[in-house]
C-alpha cells in the first residue's frame, strides 16, 4: 500500500491548477495554465489576443468519431462528458480501484487460506539413502506408485500488525474514493471556466464586429466628406488606420474564440473534429451566499479533498499502530486432511494439525526502523492536512473577495459601456456637422472597445468568481448550476 494513502502524480497537478486557478479573479493571467491533469484543463483568454495552450499532459480520452451534425453542446453536456472521458476522472477512478484491491488483500491475511489438492505419485529411491543396509532389503525400492488427495488450510488467530494493516488500507480506501470525488469536483471548476472562457472569446468576436462597423462607417464618411471638399486627407488616413486596426483585432479574436472551443473538446473528449457550438450563454446573475464563517464550517465538512486528507492521515496513523504490532506475538494455527493409498479403491485418510505462537526476539533494529519510518509518514500526513485546512480558508475568503469585486466590475463596466455608446453617437454626429475631426471620434471608438473589453471581462470574472466559490465549499460538482444559473 502506497504510503501516501494513494494520492497520485494527476491530483497533484489538479491541486496545482486550482491554486493557479484561485490566485485571482480581476485578471487571468495570458500564460498561465490550468491543467488538468486529470484532467488537463486551462485558463486561457483574459482579454483581445491572449491565449493559452493546454499542457501536454493533460487530456481527455476522445469519445468516438465525429458525426456530420453540429453539436449543440449545454454546460451539462460538457461537464457530463469530461466526467466520463476526462482523463483525470479515469486515473483517479483506477486509483479508488487499486486502493480496494489492496483493502482486500489487507483483510485476506486475517481470514482462512484453503488450498486443496490431488496427484498420482511414482517414487523410487536408493535404501542406502536412508541407511538401510541390510541384505534382504533391495538396494533399489521401487519404481511403486500411489495417489494423494488433501485440502490445506491455515488460519491467524491474532496477529495484531495485520488487524491494524487491514485498517490502514480500509482507511486509505475511503481517501481514494473521496479524492476521486474531489477530482469530480475540481474536473467541474476547470471544465465550467473553459466554458466560459469559449462564451467570453464568443463575445469578444461580436464586439469587434461592432467596432469594425462603426470604424468601416468612420471612414466612408470621411472618405465622402474629402470628396466633398469638406474633410482633409488626414481625417480618411486617420479613420483607415482604425479600420484596419479593428480588422485585425477581429481576427486575433476569431482566432482566439477558435482556439477556445478546441480547448474544451479536448477537455471533455468530444470526438476528434467535431463540430459544435454552445447552446448556453451563462447571463449575469446575481448570488447572495452565506457568511464567510458559515461558508468556512460547510467547506470543511463537505470539501471531499480535506475529508480524504483526515482519512489518509488515520490510515498513516493505524500504520504506525500495525508497526509498533510486529513486536507483538502472533497466535496461527494451520493443518491439511488428506487421503492416500495404493490405488483410489484403497484410499485412507491422513491428517496433521500444528498451532503455535511465534514471537520476535531479535530483529537488528528492523522493527525500530519501521516504527521511526511510521512516525514520519504520520507527521507528514498531519501537516498535510493542517495545511490543507489552511488552504481551503483561503480558498473561502478569495472567492468571497473575488465575488465581491467582479460584482463591483460588472456594475461599473455596464455604466461605462452606455457612457462611451453615447460619447461615441455624440462624436460620429460633431463629426459629421464638421464641428470636429476624425481624432475624436476614433478615440470615442477606442474608448467604446475599451469598455466593452472591461464588461465582458467583468461577465467573466463574475461567473468564474461564482463557480470558485462553489469549489470552494466542495460544492461544484452537484450545485454548479445554482450557482450559474443555468439549467
Amino acid at each position: 500500500m502506497t504510503k501516501d494513502g494513494g494520492r497520485n502524480t494527476t491530483r497533484r497537478k489538479l491541486k496545482q491548477i486550482l491554486d493557479r486557478l484561485h490566485s485571482g479573479v480581476t485578471r487571468v493571467s495570458p500564460r498561465s495554465t490550468l491543467g488538468f491533469a486529470i484532467l488537463w484543463l486551462t485558463v486561457s483568454v483574459s482579454g483581445a489576443g491572449q491565449t493559452t495552450q493546454p499542457p501536454a499532459d493533460l487530456g481527455s480520452v476522445p469519445s468516438g468519431p465525429a458525426s456530420k451534425d453540429v453539436l449543440h453542446l449545454t454546460l451539462r453536456d460538457a461537464l457530463t462528458m469530461a466526467l466520463r472521458y476526462n482523463l483525470g476522472q479515469i486515473e483517479s477512478g483506477e486509483n479508488a480501484r487499486i486502493a480496494r484491491g489492496q483493502r482486500l488483500r489487507a483483510m485476506s491475511t486475517l481470514l482462512p487460506q484453503v488450498t486443496a489438492g490431488a496427484a498420482e505419485n511414482v517414487q523410487q529411491f536408493s535404501a542406502a539413502t536412508l541407511g538401510i543396509k541390510v541384505p534382504q532389503v533391495p538396494s533399489v525400492i521401487g519404481p511403486f506408485s500411489f495417489s494423494t488427495a488433501q485440502a490445506n488450510a491455515n488460519l491467524s488467530l491474532f496477529n495484531f500488525e495485520s488487524i491494524q494493516r487491514f485498517r490502514a488500507a480500509r482507511s486509505a480506501e475511503q481517501a481514494a474514493q473521496l479524492n476521486y470525488n474531489d477530482t469530480l469536483d475540481v474536473i467541474t471548476l476547470i471544465v465550467g471556466n473553459i466554458y466560459l472562457e469559449v462564451i467570453q472569446a464568443g463575445s469578444r468576436i461580436e464586439a469587434e464586429e461592432a467596432q469594425v462597423k462603426n470604424a468601416q462607417a468612420l471612414y466612408d464618411q470621411a472618405a465622402d466628406q474629402l470628396q466633398s471638399g469638406t474633410s482633409t486627407k488626414i481625417d480618411v488616413t486617420r479613420s483607415g488606420v482604425q479600420l484596419h486596426t479593428e480588422q485585425y483585432n477581429l481576427s486575433i479574436a476569431r482566432n482566439n474564440f477558435a482556439i477556445a472551443k478546441l480547448n474544451l473538446s479536448r477537455a471533455i473528449g468530444l470526438p476528434l473534429g467535431q463540430v459544435f457550438d454552445l447552446a448556453d450563454q451563462v447571463p449575469y446573475a446575481d448570488i447572495h451566499p452565506q457568511t464567510v464563517e458559515d461558508a468556512l464550517n460547510t467547506a470543511y465538512k463537505t470539501r471531499s479533498d480535506f475529508r480524504a486528507a483526515l482519512s489518509v492521515e488515520k490510515s498513516a496513523q493505524q500504520q504506525l499502530s500495525a508497526t509498533r504490532g510486529e513486536r507483538y506475538p502472533v497466535l496461527a494455527v494451520n493443518g491439511d486432511y488428506g487421503v492416500q493409498g495404493p490405488n483410489p479403491g484403497t484410499l485412507h485418510g491422513a491428517f496433521t494439525f500444528q498451532a503455535g505462537v511465534t514471537v520476535p526476539v531479535f530483529t537488528s533494529g528492523r522493527i525500530k526502523g519501521d516504527i521511526g519510518e511510521a512516525e514520519a509518514a504520520l507527521h507528514q500526513r498531519k501537516a498535510e492536512a493542517e495545511n490543507l485546512r489552511g488552504q481551503i480558508d483561503y480558498d473561502v475568503r478569495t472567492a468571497f473577495l473575488n465575488l465581491q469585486a467582479a460584482r463591483q466590475q460588472v456594475t461599473v463596466a455596464k455604466e461605462n459601456v452606455d457612457l462611451a455608446n453615447e460619447n461615441l453617437s455624440r462624436s460620429q454626429e460633431r463629426f459629421a456637422a464638421g464641428v470636429t475631426d476624425s481624432v475624436e471620434v476614433v478615440q470615442a471608438q477606442q474608448a467604446l472597445a475599451s469598455a466593452n473589453d472591461q464588461y465582458i471581462t467583468g461577465l467573466y470574472n463574475h461567473n468564474l468568481s461564482k463557480l470558485q466559490l462553489a469549489r470552494a465549499l466542495g460544492v461544484a460538482r452537484n450545485n454548479y448550476n445554482q450557482y450559474l444559473a443555468v439549467h
